[in-house]
C-alpha cells in the first residue's frame, strides 16, 4: 500500500471516528432532553404573538408594574431575575418577558430589528393581561429596547431602572463574533455543551437565592436555549439597533442605572465600562446611578442592595408625580 493510500485510510478512519463520537454525543443529548422534559414545563403564562408562543411570568401585587427584560443570551430570564424580584413582589406587580429564543418561549428564525423586538414584547404583555405604563427593568442588551420604548411610546414608560443595562455607545467598539456564536449554537444543538464541566452553572445558580429545584430547571432550560438562532439574529442586528436608538436622542424620564465593575464577560475594562453609562445618565434630568463592585449580572449578586435602592427610587418618583 502506498503512503498516499495509507494516509487516505487513516484520514477516513479518523473522520469515521469523529462522526461516531458526534453521533454518540448527540444521542446522549437527546436522551437527556427527554428526561428533562418535565423540568422545562413553562413557569409562566404562554401567550400567542405573531403565530408563535412567548412566555410571560407574573408575580405580586400593586399599582406599579415592573417589567424585567433579559440580556442577550440569558437562557432562563424568569429564574435569572428571581433573586431580585422575589424581594419586590410584595409591593409591585412583577412581569418577566422571555423574548423569542429565550426561556420557555419558542425559538423562531426571524429578523430581530429593534422595532420587531419591541412590538413582540408589547404584544406579549397585553396578551398576558397587563397594561401600561410600566417601569422597565432591563439587563444588558435589553437596555436598547427599554430606551427605544421610552422614545417611541413615552406614555407607556414611567421610569427605567437599568440593571447594568446597555446604552448605545457601548456598541461603537464592541466586537460581535457571529461565526463563534454559530459554532456555539452547533455545539449546543448536538450536546457538546453537556461535556463541558460547570458550563450550565449561571451566576443565578452560583450566587442567587434559587432553590435546588429551580437550579435544576435552570440547567435544563440552559441545554435547550443556548445560542439559539433567534439570539444570533438579535446579535447580528444589535449594532444597527444601537445606532437607531442613538439617533433618536436621550429619553427624558426618571432613570436609575446600576453599574457593575465590568467583569463577567463584558469585554470592557472597568473604567470604560463605568464611564459610558455615567456619561449617558448625565444627560437625563431625572437620572441617577449606583456603582456596584460586582460582575455584569448585578441582580444575581447585589439583589438586596438593588431592591432597597429600587424601592426608594420608585417611592420618590411616585411622590413627585403626586405633587405635580
Amino acid at each position: 500500500m502506498t503512503k498516499r493510500k495509507k494516509g487516505m485510510k487513516i484520514m477516513l478512519i479518523a473522520m469515521a471516528a469523529v462522526l461516531l463520537l458526534l453521533l454518540i454525543i448527540y444521542g446522549n443529548h437527546r436522551i437527556h432532553l427527554r428526561k428533562e422534559a418535565a423540568l422545562r414545563l413553562p413557569l409562566g403564562q404562554m401567550v400567542e404573538v405573531g403565530g408563535h408562543h412567548m412566555s410571560v411570568y407574573r408575580e405580586g401585587n400593586g399599582d406599579t408594574t415592573l417589567v424585567f427584560l433579559s440580556g442577550g443570551g440569558t437562557s432562563s430570564p424568569i429564574l435569572d431575575f428571581r433573586s431580585l424580584y422575589s424581594l419586590l413582589s410584595d409591593r409591585y406587580q412583577i412581569a418577566v418577558v422571555e423574548k423569542f429564543g429565550y426561556g420557555f418561549s419558542d425559538v423562531v428564525d426571524k429578523d430581530r430589528d429593534i422595532d420587531s423586538i419591541l412590538e413582540d414584547t408589547r404584544a406579549a404583555l397585553v396578551a398576558a393581561g397587563l397594561s401600561a405604563p410600566y417601569v422597565l427593568c432591563p439587563h444588558s442588551m435589553s437596555g436598547l429596547e427599554a430606551l427605544y420604548w421610552a422614545q417611541k411610546y413615552p406614555d407607556e414608560v414611567s421610569a427605567i431602572i437599568g440593571l447594568d443595562m446597555a446604552v448605545p455607545a457601548y456598541y461603537d467598539s464592541m466586537k460581535i463574533n457571529i461565526p463563534l456564536m454559530r459554532t456555539a449554537s452547533f455545539a449546543a444543538d448536538i450536546g457538546v455543551t453537556r461535556l463541558i464541566p460547570g458550563i450550565s452553572e449561571s451566576d443565578a445558580i452560583k450566587h442567587g437565592t434559587l432553590s435546588d429545584e429551580e437550579k435544576e430547571i435552570y440547567r435544563a432550560v440552559f441545554y435547550s436555549r443556548t445560542a439559539t438562532v433567534t439570539m444570533i439574529n438579535e446579535a447580528e442586528r444589535v449594532k444597527e439597533n444601537a445606532e437607531k436608538v442613538q439617533n433618536m436622542g436621550v429619553p427624558q424620564l426618571p432613570m436609575l442605572l446600576f453599574i457593575s465593575d465590568g467583569s463577567g464577560g463584558t469585554g470592557f475594562e472597568k473604567e470604560t465600562w463605568r464611564n459610558i453609562p455615567i456619561e449617558y445618565i448625565a444627560q437625563v434630568e431625572e437620572g441617577e446611578y449606583v456603582e456596584l463592585d460586582c460582575p455584569h449580572y448585578v441582580h444575581d449578586y447585589e439583589y438586596q442592595t438593588i431592591s432597597e435602592r429600587m424601592m426608594a427610587f420608585l417611592a420618590k418618583v411616585r411622590f413627585a408625580s403626586l405633587v405635580v
